[in-house]
């Protein structure tokens, strides 16, 4: 459980969408799915760091968004690797109803006309669902840390945490202009849709406290702990 690397799958370029592959040169953990369709790029990342999709050892979906868990069902399919997913979320990962998104600005309100995030995926049933409260120790899979609930971009939102002090938060945090990535991707912003501010905060906050020190996120990134402190306390204070 020795050299833990984490490789930034781009699913769209410029950081605009990321997966991410927490590895060591002989198996990984696939942080988030992609779009649907863009297995490709998940390919080209493992072959990168001399891996195929038979070393992907379990799949995390931090959301139910489309650009994080469209393209989950592939996957699983093409790795044989299990999903662990949290129950909040559960009804959208099986397409029972759809989602509904809360814009955090004036692009979020342009984006969700596009009708991009309403785009299908192809449902799937999690291995593993966290309910509240619950977390997974990943060690049974090669790697020291554990995925845990982190509510706020949605009710199911999860992170992972490793102990080497990196975090793993899907949409909890993004960085750069519009959706993220491109340009100026040191400062932290909010993703365009967020449930509920004022979690995000509360757990962006906790995970820093808790002494973690560089955050991985879906779009931009990454960011070290202090700008991701002066970004939750915005959130906490509007």
């Amino acid at each position: 459980m020795h050299d833990i690397q984490i490789k930034r799958v781009s699913i769209l370029p410029l950081g605009l969408v990321n997966a991410h592959l927490i590895h060591d040169s002989k198996k990984a953990i696939l942080v988030d799915a992609g779009l649907p369709g863009s297995e490709r790029h998940v390919a080209k990342a493992l072959s990168d760091i001399g891996l195929n999709y038979n070393d992907i050892k379990l799949i995390v979906i931090t959301h139910a968004h489309v650009d994080h868990a469209g393209n989950a069902a592939t996957l699983k399919t093409l790795s044989g690797a299990p999903i662990v997913a949290h129950a909040d979320d559960l009804p959208y990962y099986r397409r029972e109803k759809p989602m509904t998104f809360c814009a955090t600005g004036w692009f979020g309100k342009l984006f969700i006309k596009t009708g991009l995030m309403f785009e299908p995926y192809t449902p799937f049933e999690p291995d593993i669902l966290l309910t509240h409260g619950e977390t997974l120790d990943l060690s049974s899979y090669g790697f020291n840390g554990s995925v845990v609930h982190t509510p706020g971009h949605t009710q199911g939102s999860l992170s992972v945490l490793l102990d080497n002090k990196s975090a793993l938060v899907g949409d909890l945090i993004a960085s750069g202009i519009l959706l993220g990535g491109i340009m100026f991707t040191g400062r932290a912003k909010q993703p365009p849709f967020e449930d509920d501010p004022q979690a995000v905060g509360n757990a962006l906050l906790k995970l820093a406290d808790s002494g973690h020190t560089t955050f991985y996120m879906g779009h931009g990134g990454p960011l070290p702990a202090k700008e991701v402190c002066r970004h939750a306390h915005h959130l906490k204070n509007s």
